[in-house]
């Protein structure tokens, strides 16, 4: 026989199988004809493994919106990736406002005190872009690769595998179905033969399903590593990020636990019960009240008498009118009250320049 001839025969057998599994699923739709149904164990494992699939899909698709919100980035990256090229790098959301404020901050002026915060929110905004990179490389790695694999690998061999359960299903009906109709002793014990064959075929392909549909455990359970993976990248991103706004909110002049002022208390006060890494509340105002505060003793006594004392200036203050004067944080003036002065103000002195100062910007010191 040539090789010719051996190929056009295997394509006749493999079209008449087609045939035969094309109408035995045709009668079984139509209600004409009798279905093996599989065990109660073996449909339990395929639901499951088809609700992993499912939810793996739109577990790993959201994960990649939630790192990568830009539909156009996340394309190129997928082309990328299949291309097997790494993506270039491009300059994030976080680390091009931080560019803008920096540029910002630097032609006002480093010197004046808006110039100067800018500079120093660029500087958190771009510490904070390099966070997220190194959020989303992490994730990628340890939470969204894994998942990609089961998806694109392990679940590929189930279906594969499921596929010819199913072509071994029905051949072995069609057999049943031949049987049943065999009339001439001759034909039946054809029949009889080619059921046993397909009856075999068919409890080794649902034994190779099994073992394969009994390892989704073992992938709920490396997957459950994973997502603890990523829950500490995001715990270390947002702990780093509260980090980096707590120092900004410092340098900017965040409002301080010895001043409290009469308009913020009840907005403080609803903040006091949310938690945060360092177990500490969070203040509200980025800059303190000039007006109806709670003045320290050491100020109370300034003001009593008729001397002056130096003061460090805590926050950036930029004057309303000629009768005040600018502040730099950091800086030391010499203070003293004037009688009739209003209680939330000092007389504040830096070389030749004087002017009013308000006294929760200032530290006495000894």
């Amino acid at each position: 026989m040539s090789i010719m001839d051996f190929n056009v025969k295997k394509l006749a057998a493999d079209a008449g199988t087609f045939l035969s599994r094309a109408v035995q699923f045709t009668e079984e739709k139509l209600g004409q004809a009798e279905k093996t149904e599989l065990d109660a164990h073996l449909e339990n494992l395929l639901s499951k493994a088809e609700c992993t699939k499912q939810w793996t899909e739109k577990i790993m698709k959201q994960t990649e919106v939630l790192l990568q919100p830009n539909p156009n980035a996340r394309i190129e990256e997928f082309v990328y990736e299949k291309l097997d090229r790494k993506a270039p790098s491009r300059t994030n959301n976080q680390e091009l406002l931080g560019q803008f404020m920096i540029d910002a901050g630097n032609d006002f002026g480093p010197g004046t005190a808006y110039g100067n915060a800018l500079i120093k929110c660029g500087e958190t905004q771009k510490r904070i872009g390099t966070a997220d990179r190194e959020l989303i490389q992490t994730s990628a790695i340890n939470f969204l690769t894994p998942l990609r694999n089961f998806i694109e690998g392990d679940y590929k061999t189930i279906a594969k595998e499921k596929k010819l359960l199913q072509n071994k299903r029905l051949d072995l009906d069609a057999a049943k179905t031949r049987l049943k109709k065999a009339k001439v002793a001759e034909t039946r014990a054809t029949a009889e033969q080619e059921l046993r064959i397909t009856q075999s075929e068919f409890d080794r392909q649902a034994e190779i399903t099994r073992l394969l549909l009994e390892g989704i455990s073992s992938t709920h359970a490396h997957h459950l590593r994973c997502l603890n993976d990523f829950v500490e990248a995001q715990m270390t991103y947002y702990a780093q990020c509260y980090q980096y706004m707590l120092d900004l909110q410092k340098q900017l002049g965040s409002f301080p636990s010895t001043f409290v002022s009469n308009n913020n208390q009840s907005s403080t006060t609803s903040m006091s019960n949310i938690s945060t890494p360092s177990s500490s509340a969070v203040t509200t105002s980025l800059l303190p009240s000039t007006s109806s505060t709670v003045v320290t003793p050491a100020l109370t006594d300034l003001k009593e008498s008729s001397g002056s004392r130096k003061a460090r200036v805590l926050y950036d203050y930029d004057a309303a009118n000629s009768s005040e004067l600018s502040l730099l944080a950091d800086e030391v003036i010499t203070v003293y009250s004037i009688v009739g002065m209003d209680s939330d103000w000092l007389m504040g002195e830096r070389g030749n320049q004087k002017g009013k100062v308000p006294i929760t910007y200032l530290e006495l010191l000894n």
